[in-house]
C-alpha cells in the first residue's frame, strides 16, 4: 500500500434549493463585495441574474463576469481579474462548469499574490490562501468544485497549463440539483464522461489510497448506473442528483491520487483542437484501457461491475469487455468514435505527445508510457 494523507479542507452542501443558502455563507466570510464569474449561457438564460437578485435580496453587492469561454484561456483570467480588482471585490462566485471555475481559481491567486498566471504552472507554487470562493456547478461535470486544480488554455503556446495547489480547494461547494437539469444533452454527455473518467483514472492510479478508492468506486456505481438515465432526461431528479453527487466524490478521489494518460492526452487535443474537454477524454478512453491493460490487476473488474448494463453475472471476465462496454456507453451517449470526427489531424501528433509528455498524470497512469507510446496511442485513437 501507498504512504498517503488527506483532507477535505471545504464544507459542501448538497440538495435542491441550496443555492439560497449562498448569502448565509457569504455574510459567515464577512464579504463585502462579491464577483460572480460565469458563462454567457447561464446570464442569457437568466441564471446569473437569478443569482445577483439573490445577493441584492440579502443586501450583498456583486459585480458580474460572464465572457468565461470553453477551455478558458489567460487572457480571460487577465480581464476577470481587473475587474475582481477594480471592483474592490473581495470574494467570488464560481457559477457553472468547469470552466467558470477554473477562471475563478485563476483569478484568486494572481488578484492577492500578482504577476500571471503562467508564473504559477506546475505544483504547489501558490504561496498562501486566495479570496473566498463560492463554487456552484451547473454541470455534472468536471468535480471542479471541490478539485486543487486550474487548467488555463495558453493559446501563444497552443497549451493547456495546469496550476496545482490545495489552497484553490472552493472555500464551499453548493450542489444543487435543480441547477443542473436544463443542460442540453451533447453537454450532460460530455460532462458526464469526463466525470467517469475523472473516477476511472482515479481508481486505476498507482497514487491511489484506500481513501481515493474508496470514494472513485462510489463515484463510478453512482455515475455509470445513472449517465444514461440523465442525459436521455435531465429532469429524472434521482439521475441528476446521483451525477452531481458522483462527480464531486470522483472530484475529490482524483485531487489526491491525479489521473492518468487519458487526461494527459486530452489537455492537448482541446489546446490544439479546442475540443470539448469531456468528449476528448471520452474518445481516449477505450484506446487508453486497451493499452493499461497489460498492467490490470483485477481493478477492471470492479470497474466493469459499477457500469454494465447487463445484471447478468459474467463467467469469466476478460479487460476487453470493459473496453466494449466503454465504447457501448459512448455510442449510445451520441460521443464520436475517434479523433478524426472532432477535427483532429495527424499531423499535430508529435507536438500533442510532447505536452501530454509534460503531465504529471503521465507518471501515475497504471503502465509505463514514453513518448513513442503516447504518439502511437494517438495514432490509434484518430
Amino acid at each position: 500500500m501507498n504512504d498517503f494523507n488527506f483532507k477535505v479542507p471545504q464544507d459542501i452542501i448538497f440538495g435542491k434549493g441550496c443555492i439560497q443558502k449562498l448569502p448565509e455563507l457569504l455574510q459567515k466570510e464577512n464579504v463585502s463585495k462579491v464577483l460572480v464569474i460565469s458563462g454567457p449561457h447561464l446570464n442569457k438564460i437568466g441564471s446569473v441574474d437569478n443569482i445577483m437578485t439573490l445577493l441584492q435580496e440579502h443586501s450583498i453587492a456583486a459585480e458580474k463576469f460572464i465572457d468565461v469561454e470553453a477551455n478558458p484561456s489567460v487572457e480571460t483570467v487577465e480581464k476577470a481579474a481587473t475587474l475582481y480588482k477594480e471592483s474592490g471585490s473581495d470574494a467570488i462566485i464560481a457559477f457553472g462548469g468547469g470552466s467558470p471555475m477554473d477562471v475563478a481559481k485563476a483569478v484568486g491567486v494572481i488578484s492577492q499574490y500578482g504577476g500571471t498566471i503562467n508564473d504559477y504552472e506546475g505544483a504547489h507554487l501558490v504561496p498562501g490562501k486566495i479570496p473566498t470562493i463560492v463554487a456552484i456547478p451547473t454541470t455534472a461535470g468536471t468535480g471542479s468544485e471541490v478539485t486543487a486544480f486550474s487548467v488555463i488554455t495558453d493559446h501563444q503556446r497552443n497549451y493547456k497549463l495546469t496550476v496545482f495547489s490545495y489552497e484553490l480547494i472552493p472555500a464551499y461547494a453548493l450542489l444543487d440539483p435543480d441547477l443542473i437539469v436544463t443542460l442540453p444533452a451533447s453537454i450532460a454527455a460530455a460532462t458526464g464522461m469526463d466525470a467517469l473518467v475523472h473516477a476511472l483514472e482515479s481508481y486505476l492510479s498507482k497514487a491511489a489510497s484506500p481513501f481515493t478508492e474508496a470514494l472513485a468506486l462510489k463515484a463510478l456505481k453512482m455515475i455509470g448506473q445513472n449517465i444514461r438515465a440523465f442525459v436521455a432526461d435531465r429532469t429524472n431528479e434521482t439521475a441528476a442528483s446521483e451525477m452531481l453527487t458522483g462527480s464531486m466524490l470522483a472530484g475529490i478521489a482524483f485531487a489526491w491520487s491525479r489521473l492518468g494518460n487519458v487526461h494527459a492526452m486530452a489537455h492537448p487535443v482541446s489546446g490544439y483542437f479546442n475540443v470539448s474537454h469531456g468528449v476528448a477524454n471520452a474518445i481516449l478512453l477505450p484506446v487508453v484501457l486497451e493499452y493499461n491493460a497489460l498492467a490490470d490487476s483485477g481493478k477492471y473488474k470492479e470497474i466493469y461491475n459499477c457500469i454494465k448494463i447487463s445484471r447478468e453475472p459474467v463467467q469469466v471476465f476478460r479487460p476487453s469487455l470493459l473496453v466494449s462496454e466503454i465504447r457501448q456507453l459512448n455510442e449510445d451517449l451520441g460521443i464520436p468514435k475517434n479523433l478524426s470526427a472532432v477535427g483532429v489531424t495527424a499531423d499535430k501528433i508529435p507536438d500533442m505527445a510532447k505536452d501530454a509528455m509534460k503531465s504529471g498524470n503521465i507518471l501515475v497512469n497504471p503502465r509505463q508510457s514514453t513518448f513513442e507510446d503516447i504518439k502511437l496511442l494517438f495514432q490509434k485513437a484518430l
